[in-house]
């Protein structure tokens, strides 16, 4: 089988597409494994879809299925392009609803899934927390110090409330976020739809234009914007390598 490796802004995500759509739990949790497989935050299978240029499927790398991703969302439609699979603009089918993106090089952007404010009265710890819906569940809180990031208490919450668990710092009209990802069980160098549940808030809160940078733990340079419908999400994708893996 062959399958490609992709980074995006920190999130990696093993690719491949295939004419069969099955269940590939067991293949995620082999392939995404650092140590015996490929290594990977994600599995992303690009399979065919008749209303749409295709669909995916999404796993973590403990094997659970996600409705979206937004670095993933990004590193798929770059490798979709790249394998003649689509046109640089294209739409494709997620569980969390259909993924609009557009490839110029190395630069994609994908327009996200419309969020949703699930919860905006949160308080724990004496930090004030919302839940929005970016794709997945985001728990979003505001910092002071974005180098302090308590992971017990990001793991604690993210069980209460299955959801994934953010940080966010305003840099002026920008952002800095960490992210505690559900599926991965860890903090993770940088999640799409976790950035955009920080914007979301910010733009909600009129504490930043709708139209910014933001910066993942990887230090890499996303570009978030609002339009008529949704969240845009910008940035550069890494084809980092191809290979083969035996099934």
């Amino acid at each position: 089988m062959k399958c490609s490796k992709y980074s995006a802004n920190g999130n990696d995500f093993v690719i491949f597409h295939s004419d069969i759509k099955k269940d590939r739990t067991a293949l995620a949790k082999e392939i995404c494994h650092r140590q015996n497989g490929i290594g990977a935050d994600g599995l992303i299978v690009v399979v065919p879809n008749d209303k749409y240029d295709f669909e995916w499927q999404f796993y973590n790398s403990d094997g659970s299925s996600a409705e979206m991703c937004g670095n993933g969302s990004r590193a798929c439609a770059h490798y979709a392009y790249e394998n003649k699979l689509a046109s640089k603009e294209m739409s494709f089918l997620t569980e969390a609803g259909v993924i609009k993106a557009s490839v110029d090089a190395n630069m994609v952007l994908s327009e996200l899934t419309p969020p949703e404010i699930l919860d905006k009265g949160i308080e724990i710890n004496e930090k004030s927390w919302w839940l929005i819906d970016t794709g997945v569940p985001h728990l979003v809180s505001f910092t002071s110090n974005i180098e302090e990031f308590n992971l017990d208490e990001a793991r604690e919450l993210r069980y209460k409330y299955n959801a994934n668990v953010n940080i966010a710092y305003i840099d002026g009209n920008n952002l800095r976020v960490r992210t505690y990802e559900r599926g991965v069980e860890d903090e993770t160098l940088a999640c799409g739809t976790g950035m955009a549940a920080c914007f979301y808030r910010a733009v909600k809160e009129s504490l930043v234009s709708d139209s910014i940078e933001v910066y993942p733990k990887s230090g890499e340079t996303l570009y978030l914007g609002m339009n008529e419908k949704t969240i845009t999400f910008k940035g550069e994708v890494k084809n980092t390598f191809n290979t083969h893996w035996s099934i």
